[in-house]
């Protein structure tokens, strides 16, 4: 499978990478990207997106439960539809 790398300092630093290693360009890039990944948490630490979302929803939702007044007094109209 071909990687096709479109960034002249990507490029560059890969390059000098495997230089300095003596190692293939594809070796360099490979072990880079293999240290970087074990370096970094992973995204979701197991949870599905879907949960995390339901999570926020959930969140907001109990939220806007605080407040009982009705839309129009959180606007501030009276009886007039004026403020």
């Amino acid at each position: 499978m071909a990687l096709s790398i479109k960034d002249d300092d990507a490029d560059r630093l890969a390059r000098e990478l495997a230089m300095t290693t003596g190692e293939s360009l594809t070796t360099a890039i490979r072990k880079a990207l293999a240290e970087r990944l074990k370096r970094i948490p992973p995204l979701n630490q197991g949870r599905s997106l879907a949960d995390e979302l339901n999570e926020i929803a959930e969140r907001c939702a109990a939220r806007l439960n605080d407040d009982l007044r009705t839309p129009d007094e959180i606007i501030g109209y009276d009886i007039r539809g004026g403020t």
